[in-house]
């Protein structure tokens, strides 16, 4: 399916937010996500993705 990961339209074979993440590296990593705009909990990660949605994934940031 293609969806757009952070602005980039990808081709992923998903089906869920969960497994869009491992297929780019980032399955145990500690990121915020945003589906179509909407905030994502880890919780609901599950949540199938569809041709044409909108991921936004986030690695917190340190320093000061």
């Amino acid at each position: 399916m293609k969806i757009t990961l952070n602005g980039e339209t990808r081709e992923l074979t998903g089906p869920t937010v969960q497994d869009a993440l491992a297929e780019i590296g980032l399955a145990g990593a500690k990121v915020a996500t945003a589906l179509n705009g909407a905030f994502l909990p880890a919780g609901l990660r599950g949540e199938i993705l569809k041709d044409g949605d909108a991921l936004e994934v986030v690695a917190p940031m340190q320093g000061g």
